[in-house]
């Protein structure tokens, strides 16, 4: 099960980045005095008190603005309140009670969705000020008096939002379950896939591209382990649905982002009626830029016209285009017939276990010393590159730490040197390698 979802919404300039950044713990969101300076939705886990949930920091609403931006903003925040289950509508202490106020709360209101009142900049201690009590006029309770810059209140504020939380018993019992998204353009056969899988139709079926618009999970269980299958709407061009102004097709493809988010293995669903596509390439690189395991899965191969060379060619046209993630596995199947769809488990779970491998820091300086020996570390102007030495960091993707003595000497050429010969001895197939490099005493 997915995280639940808190919405922090509010007109401009109250402080709501202030506000998410504080409760994430890091500067992820832009803060700027300039009203509007946030535009897109920004999501980010948040921890308090064992609970785990998704933090959404929203543009601000302006109700009664016309201009295009705006009213695009105020469609985001929309979008953010439909799939949160808790909206936090901040207000601005210094600036009293407004009419965009006025009218958010009872845009909040009509939503059923519930909602916690904060009263932003409240930054002196002790007492609130006598103009605190005049947010009590906007119907949602009891304020909640917080200061986003020196973090007084914040505890308060998620004391409340657990209160509202759905129970976390679901999200524990799948916790051993591997979370797969399907991924790609529409009408690649996804929906098909997942039907396949589970054995019934589990979702809607049809030629028409853009079927498929919420993302749907089906969870499986069978000799090869657990797994919960994220069925998600294709992912179009950007350009093709800002010009048509498709607010649900604008809404499936933020759920499919956010179902690719809480995935550990994503599947790249290629058509292989029609070949590889540049949007192809973009789906991709939405799986890798999140570090998942990766699956390149070419479905339709039962309709395809081929001979001995057929899926030597199509494979090698992939490898091309796909430069970035050399490392996912290939695989040539058929949702509709079933055709190598048994084999998808296994690659599953070895895609997994890589993405979730673990190397000592004693391996990893054996290979280190070896593979300096055999290739020297770059020098400039006399000055050599020293590694000291290589750690692993983290896990889901593997991130390796490198400490030496000239950052700038660490060229990216030598850097993918390093992460070949660690694949090589290895392995890390189907997952993504991060390089960090830190100069001694960072």
């Amino acid at each position: 099960m997915s995280k639940p979802m808190v919405a922090i919404v509010g007109r401009p300039n109250v402080g709501k980045s202030t506000l998410f950044n504080k409760l994430i713990g890091q500067r992820l969101s832009i803060v700027d005095d300039t009203p509007g300076v946030t535009r897109d939705r920004i999501y980010a886990p948040c921890e308090w008190c064992g609970r785990s949930m998704m933090l959404v920091d929203t543009g601000g609403i302006e109700p009664y603005s016309t201009e295009i931006i705006p009213a695009q903003m105020r469609l985001q925040a929309e979008l953010a309140i439909e799939l949160c289950d808790v909206t936090v509508l901040v207000t601005d202490l210094t600036g009293g009670v407004t009419a965009a106020d006025e009218e958010v709360a009872a845009m909040l209101q009509k939503s059923g969705k519930p909602v916690i009142l904060c009263v932003n900049k409240c930054d002196g201690v002790g007492e609130v000020p006598a103009e605190f009590y005049e947010f009590y006029n906007l119907g949602l309770g009891d304020p909640i008096a917080v200061s986003s810059v020196h973090g007084h209140g914040t505890g308060d504020l998620l004391d409340q939002v657990l209160e509202y939380l759905p129970a976390s018993q679901e999200e524990e019992e799948e916790e051993d379950a591997i979370k797969v998204a399907v991924i790609g353009k529409p009408n690649a056969g996804k929906s098909s896939l997942v039907n396949r899988i589970a054995g019934e139709e589990r979702a809607i079926v049809s030629d028409i591209a853009g079927t498929t618009r919420d993302s749907i999970d089906s969870n499986i269980e069978n000799d090869h382990g657990k797994f919960t299958f994220i069925d998600t709407a294709g992912l179009r061009r950007k350009s093709r649905v800002t010009k048509a102004h498709d607010d649900i097709e604008r809404y499936s493809i933020i759920r499919a982002e956010m179902a690719v988010d809480r995935a550990d293995v994503c599947i790249i669903m290629i058509d292989g009626t029609e070949g590889f596509t540049e949007q192809d390439a973009k789906v991709a690189g939405l799986a890798h830029n999140q570090g998942k395991a990766c699956i390149v899965a070419v479905n339709k191969w039962d309709d395809v016209e081929k001979d001995d060379k057929t899926m030597d060619k199509m494979r090698k046209e992939i490898m091309t285009e796909l430069a970035f993630m050399s490392y996912a596995p290939i695989i040539f199947i058929s949702a509709k017939t079933g055709q190598r769809v048994e084999r998808l488990f296994e690659l599953i779970k070895y895609v997994n276990d890589q993405n979730s491998m673990r190397i000592s820091t004693g391996m990893l300086n054996d290979l280190l010393a070896d593979a300096t020996a055999r290739v020297q570390p770059p020098t400039d102007k006399g000055k050599r590159l020293k590694i000291y030495y290589i750690t692993q960091a983290s896990t889901k993707p593997p991130t390796f730490v490198c400490f030496c003595n000239n950052k700038e000497l660490f060229h990216f050429s030598y850097q993918r040197y390093l992460e070949n010969q660690i694949r090589a001895t290895f392995g890390l197939e189907g997952t993504p390698v991060r390089m960090v490099v830190r100069e001694r005493g960072e």
